[in-house]
């Protein structure tokens, strides 16, 4: 293989070399303890050291063998060392690792270890050392010394250009691995797809997997995962209903990636593909049952998230805590709070996310007592709040007008569990004091945030002074809107409409839509869903397309009738 010199290539960016090989056969270490040194009257023989190095033993005792191959001057033997890097890197002990290596008996360690270092490096995040190490492999006298990269090698330095902040050193090292002719092979290539997958750079990725000339299930499963989350479903799709094999790990990415674009439907029909699959002969793992119970949950699914949680029965399928939060989750989306509280009651120990998903279903359900009662016996468990529990319990006490718990918890969130408010923490906060009629104390809260306010802050306000009537605070706060979206703030027009409306203003209403019909403004089409008999069935605004169109807007006539 023909190395190009690195001088010769673009430099890394942001890597020094911090240091550089011994090459002298003295050895120093950091001191030992005294109780973990052998007697030195007592001798371990050479191999029976290698023996035991070859069992991975725990740090004590690998920490006294190291001593005994001090004592005994074993450690200009190569191969002690190599066990001994081999062991540190196996407990995590990178830096012990990392001094071994640097006063190797020899001109230089053998490729192997490089790459054991190089990989060791290469999974902590945003870490450099791996290039600092690789950039010395390069600058090795190669006339002398005849270690020279290899295959894992590229693959280890490619998979830490994965973890780092910019692509531009996977860039770099991408055009070390063409030149050097190494773009085709399967490892390689698997690491450049994954790579340009992660910075979501699916052409590029696209290109490396064009030209490998042998393709595994890994090769496909990472450019499908890479279309997947730049939201480039129809492209995912596509590639994956290509792939000559299939497994669960190719059918969770295909999953989690409908489910995180928000295509509900597709994730039960991807599911409805998987169990119909007679090829691939595959069952759904955990993060597909997830990702379809949390479908169900969107969708308003209950018939489909019923059988789902049968399916789980009845192969006994073990109910871990990501598929308990799931189904607590399903059930009181679904409007099954009774059955949610039955999962939640059978988990013999709840962890954070399951206190979460059963107090922000009562939440949705309007029982902010309950929610707080499962949320005071969470921190009886001590169980820690996270972000999300907080929300869910502001929302609890919002909905049901507990004004005075919810301002405790809002007011003590940092000082009890650490938790800073967020944006979202002020919107529940806002909306609880809104809707109670505090619309003042509410205004004052927005007003002193110590974090930029969003339009969803002031159109929780305007909400609240839709329900309360409140015309003159309503008219203020459309002007900060208007600051905050010069591109017409429909939404919140709307709202003001709806309040002009409430008031019986129809003069106000009728300028106000004028005025948004001038603009020609657009908002997002509103989508809703339904299931029957099994069937879910979506709908969106003026809608024409739904098979039964004409006997719904038959129906809705009918309704209309009664209701006047």
């Amino acid at each position: 293989m023909r190395l190009l010199s690195w001088r010769k290539a673009n430099r890394l960016t942001c890597v020094k070399p911090k240091c550089r090989i011994c090459y002298s056969s003295t050895f120093t270490f950091p001191a030992i303890s005294q109780h973990q040194i052998p007697s030195q009257n007592f001798h371990t023989p050479r191999k029976e050291l290698s023996k035991l190095l070859h069992k991975r033993p725990p740090k004590s005792q690998l920490k006294q063998i190291h001593a005994q191959i001090l004592i005994q001057q074993h450690s200009s033997t190569a191969s002690l060392v190599n066990s001994l890097i081999h062991c540190y890197l196996h407990i995590k002990e990178v830096t012990s690792a990392r001094l071994l290596f640097l006063q190797y008996p020899l001109p230089s360690p053998p490729i192997l270890i490089w790459n054991v270092m190089i990989r060791a490096y290469c999974k902590l995040q945003n870490s450099s050392e791996s290039f600092s190490l690789f950039r010395h492999l390069l600058n090795l006298d190669h006339l002398t010394i005849q270690v020279l990269p290899d295959v894992y090698t590229f693959t280890f330095i490619v998979t830490s250009c994965a973890h780092q902040r910019s692509v531009v050193q996977g860039r770099i090292v991408h055009g070390l691995v063409v030149r050097n002719g190494l773009e085709s092979n399967l490892f390689v290539g698997n690491s450049l797809i994954n790579m340009y997958a992660v910075f979501k750079i699916t052409d590029d990725a696209y290109k490396v997997f064009d030209r490998m000339s042998e393709r595994d299930v890994f090769s496909w499963t990472s450019l499908v995962c890479g279309y997947a989350n730049n939201g480039e479903m129809y492209q995912a799709s596509e590639v994956f209903y290509k792939m000559p094999v299939r497994n669960d790990v190719s059918w969770a990415v295909i999953v989690s990636g409908f489910s995180g674009n928000g295509k509900y439907m597709e994730v039960l029909l991807c599911l409805n593909d998987m169990f119909c699959s007679i090829e691939d002969k595959v069952t759904p793992n955990e993060a597909v049952l997830v990702c379809a119970l949390s479908a169900c949950a969107n969708l308003g699914a209950l018939e489909q998230g019923n059988w789902i949680h049968a399916y789980i029965k009845r192969t006994g399928i073990h109910e871990s805590s990501n598929i308990s939060t799931a189904l607590i989750d399903m059930y009181a989306k679904c409007g099954r709070i009774d059955i949610a509280r039955l999962v939640f009651n059978r988990i013999p120990r709840p962890n954070v996310h399951n206190f979460t998903s059963m107090i922000s279903g009562l939440s949705y359900h309007g029982r902010g007592e309950h929610a707080l009662t499962v949320f005071n016996r969470m921190l009886d468990e001590n169980v820690n709040p996270n972000e999300v529990t907080i929300i869910g319990v502001l929302n609890a006490c919002s909905h049901s007008g507990l004004v005075e718990e919810g301002s405790s918890i809002f007011n003590n969130m940092e000082n009890l569990w650490g938790i800073e408010p967020q944006i979202e923490h002020y919107g529940c906060y806002v909306d609880l004091l809104g809707r109670a009629g505090y619309l003042e104390k509410a205004l004052e809260v927005v007003k002193s945030m110590h974090i930029k306010t969003d339009i969803v802050i002031w159109r929780a306000l305007l909400s609240a002074c839709r329900i309360h009537r409140n015309i003159f605070l309503g008219n203020g706060i459309i002007d900060f809107i208007k600051q905050l979206n010069s591109d017409g703030p429909s939404g919140s027009e709307v709202l003001l409409s709806n309040l002009y409306a409430s008031l019986g203003n129809w003069e106000k209403v009728s300028e106000l839509r004028k005025a948004m019909g001038q603009r020609k403004t657009q908002s997002d089409i509103g989508c809703s869903w339904i299931e029957v008999n099994g069937v879910v069935h979506e709908f969106r605004v003026a809608d024409k397309l739904h098979p039964q169109i004409l006997e719904v807007l038959d129906k809705l006539n009918e309704l209309w009738i009664v209701l006047s």
